[in-house]
């Protein structure tokens, strides 16, 4: 790859899309039981971006795909449970009821996580590094960012000190080694850290490694899995475009795959753009 394709993939450009909402609602899940537990909890974020984005900037209003993701929530009313918490980390990020900001993954964990809790954030744009620091200077020891290629940085975080994480694993996939990538980074964590929540983001392209990854993430399960996707839309005609995303989960936390089914229905009628909307879930207990 490139620098200048490794540098070029902005999220503020996709905030707060379907994607993203999915990938949310599931994290927001996840981080909810484990702070439920006593002991101390790191969450680690590969490709961390900036933190949260600006929904009236030039980079969120050029293509405007919040506005068929978390815009299609905000007024929402009668969501289950799983929606209307996740709801409840978009809102503190607007606390004045109007739809400014969205919060990456870095915000609404940091949100979320208790004082004795940890966030480890990778980010290798520099310019999101940047504005990574800046914006959690003030959290101190809590939040370490780190201007670094988070499939290697995960070898040095893992194990974590207190045997208690949650990874996510979410780079862009615009360069189509990601996926190579996401497959070696999770064989060497499992290995390292066995018992460790991982949560891996993938995109629903027309690109046959998007097709090969759940599977293939499979295949390196030891335990328990989690496999769930949304599609929002009839993939394009010129093989273009995202159409829909997933989420594969290792060591899923209890009643996940419950809270999420009863979920899905109600995301697929507020986010799908036409008649090939559809959402899948698996889910594997030992």
């Amino acid at each position: 790859m490139s620098y200048g394709t490794m540098f070029s993939y902005r999220h503020g450009f996709h905030a707060g899309n379907h994607a993203d909402v999915l990938k949310h609602v599931v994290l927001v899940q996840m981080l909810a039981y484990l702070t439920g537990k006593h002991k101390p909890l790191w969450f680690v974020d590969s490709h961390a971006g900036a933190g949260s984005y600006s929904l009236s900037s030039d980079f969120a209003r050029k293509k405007a795909e919040f506005r068929d993701g978390i815009g299609r929530l905000w007024k929402a009313n009668g969501l289950p449970a799983a929606l209307s918490e996740y709801l409840v980390q978009v809102r503190a990020a607007n606390q004045d009821g109007t739809l400014h900001f969205y919060p990456g993954s870095p915000q609404i964990a940091l949100q979320m996580l208790r004082p004795t809790d940890r966030l480890q954030l990778f980010e290798l744009h520099p310019t999101e590094c940047r504005v990574l620091r800046d914006r959690y200077r003030a959290a101190g020891r809590r939040v370490t960012v780190q201007a670094a290629d988070g499939f290697a940085g995960l070898k040095a975080v893992l194990p974590p000190p207190t045997r208690r994480g949650l990874v996510l694993i979410d780079p862009s996939y615009e360069d189509k080694a990601d996926y190579r990538k996401v497959i070696a980074a999770m064989r060497d964590a499992l290995q390292r850290f066995a018992t460790g929540t991982y949560a891996v983001w993938y995109p629903q392209v027309q690109r046959k490694e998007s097709a090969q990854l759940p599977g293939q993430l499979r295949q390196l399960a030891q335990g328990d899995w989690l496999h769930l996707w949304l599609r929002v839309m009839k993939p394009a005609e010129d093989g273009l475009g995202l159409h829909g995303s997933g989420v594969f989960v290792f060591n899923p936390p209890w009643k996940l795959e419950e809270r999420l089914r009863a979920a899905m229905p109600a995301l697929v009628r507020l986010l799908g753009q036409d008649g090939q909307a559809a959402y899948g879930l698996q889910h594997r207990q030992r």
